[in-house]
């Protein structure tokens, strides 16, 4: 294979709007086919995106000898269900995040990989994939900004729609799982650790009994991280990584416009730098380090068990809410 062959499962918005169009212009992967329960939905999409075949339920697209790797954007209840079912049928997958309903599920995620091990299996943060993060992580790392001490994060939008799925309790709404998910995805990826222990406050919607607005925090060994989400609040993102000598500013940490550039501030004792980022479209950069994995036999960059690990600390944060208490890993 020169290119990897994806056939998408859903016809949900990000994957119409964001990913299809990205892995269409990315060097390594191409859009095979995509399914929907409903063949005239699949059809409509096919037809509209200039997607060569289409499906009238998930069972038809995994059992297509023609379809290499299955793109999963379904509701979050039905991740580990679809992960599993498309390596059963012999596709490599890039699953949306996060991985899992619970902790408990990807447990079972990760033991059922395990009988697959020439299948590659990803979670779908796409924000990793984008250079300004490459270069936030690496000012990090390098001791541009002395030893990193805390992070901040915020993260919300406005969306009361009661036929949304975000907004489904059943199906894994909430704007922790949703959106909260990326700040304690960050925070182990700066910190390059595991949390010590966590602790959250919730407030839920009084009719769809999901958490509108969740405050966390995460302490680490070497620092503290501090992140809000909410789905019933002003549209806002913004990353703030603090260190002992100086402090890095992402205004568009996680929904930057794949034709605008990025600008990344490096706030030192010496004055501010305005560090630019060209134009990268995180969805296919995502596309071409998964599928490059495919084609050179290469592991992800990033794990299953990496992801397994950033459900168990979401589960502990709610936890942690519910019980007014501090949690661990250890303490369960």
């Amino acid at each position: 294979m020169s290119r990897v062959r994806w056939g998408i499962l859903g016809t949900a918005r990000i994957g119409t709007e964001r990913v299809i169009p990205a892995v269409q212009s990315s060097r390594y992967g191409e859009v095979a086919g995509i399914a929907s329960r409903s063949i005239a939905r699949a059809e409509s999409a096919a037809r509209r995106l200039g997607i060569p075949k289409y499906y009238g339920s998930y069972d038809d697209l995994l059992a297509d000898n023609n379809i290499d790797a299955a793109y999963i954007p379904l509701p979050n209840h039905l991740h580990v269900e679809w992960t599993i079912r498309a390596m059963m049928a012999g596709k490599h997958v890039l699953c949306e995040k996060p991985i899992a309903l619970n902790f408990g599920e990807a447990r079972l995620l990760l033991q059922q990989k395990k009988l697959f091990p020439d299948l590659k299996v990803m979670e779908a943060f796409m924000y990793r994939h984008h250079p300004q993060w490459t270069m936030a992580r690496g000012i990090v790392r390098d001791g541009g900004i002395g030893e990193l001490r805390t992070i901040q994060s915020f993260f919300s939008y406005f969306n009361t729609d009661p036929g949304n799925i975000r907004n489904i309790r059943e199906a894994g709404g909430g704007s922790l799982m949703d959106i909260g998910c990326y700040s304690v995805s960050l925070s182990r990826y700066l910190f390059d650790q595991e949390p010590l222990r966590v602790i959250g406050l919730v407030d839920r919607d009084p009719v769809f009994h999901t958490d509108r607005m969740f405050c966390g925090i995460m302490e680490f060994a070497a620092g503290t991280s501090t992140f809000t989400c909410s789905t019933q609040l002003q549209p806002l993102q913004r990353v703030v990584i603090v260190g002992s000598e100086g402090v890095v500013e992402i205004d568009t940490p996680f929904n930057s416009l794949p034709d605008r550039e990025c600008t990344l501030r490096l706030m030192k004792k010496n004055g501010v730098e305005l560090l630019s980022i060209p134009p990268s479209n995180q969805y296919a950069e995502q596309c071409d380090v998964f599928s490059q994995a495919i084609l050179d036999g290469n592991d992800p960059p990033f794990t299953l068990e990496d992801a397994a690990a950033n459900m168990r600390w979401i589960e502990l944060l709610m936890r942690s809410a519910d019980q007014q208490q501090w949690l661990s890993a250890a303490k369960r």
